[in-house]
């Protein structure tokens, strides 16, 4: 008989899935300080290898880094409180949100194929960032003041 899904388990799938998309945060974070063009090129294309695109490759690289860092802190340190959990992955969801509103704006300048990866990753993780943020804030919001 297949496991059903309770609250309590949407709610460590949620909290499991932010960790992963803030883990994977970092690591794109500290790829795009590294090497601007590896993370940019498939947003962007050729693009990717002008120096603005390098320099904003890596700001976005530095932004990633610390959201990332951040949120895998307040999820996983000790005395984890889950309103600053909460904060940190809501501020990640609204990033990438950002990230596929530009991409949208552009969409006909980016690459035919890559832009579609690039809107399905940012906005999956945006969704996965936002229902965990929401569903940390209310799960402690019912639970009453610690």
């Amino acid at each position: 008989m297949p496991e059903q899904l309770t609250a309590t388990s949407i709610r460590a799938l949620l909290r499991r899935g932010a960790v992963t998309v803030a883990a994977g945060r970092v690591a794109l974070g500290l790829t795009a300080l590294a090497w601007p063009a590896v993370p940019a090129r498939p947003w962007v294309g050729a693009a990717a290898d002008d120096l603005a695109a390098r320099v904003f490759g890596r700001a976005l690289g530095g932004r990633d880094l610390a959201l990332g860092l951040g949120a895998l802190a307040a999820l996983q340190g000790p005395g984890a409180e889950p309103g600053s959990a909460a904060a940190w992955v809501a501020a990640g969801a609204l990033s990438d949100a950002l990230d596929v509103a530009a991409s949208v704006a552009s969409w006909r300048d980016l690459p035919r194929v890559t832009r579609w990866l690039i809107a399905a990753s940012a906005g999956g993780a945006a969704l996965t960032g936002a229902a965990a943020a929401l569903t940390s804030a209310t799960s402690r919001a019912s639970s009453g003041p610690a």
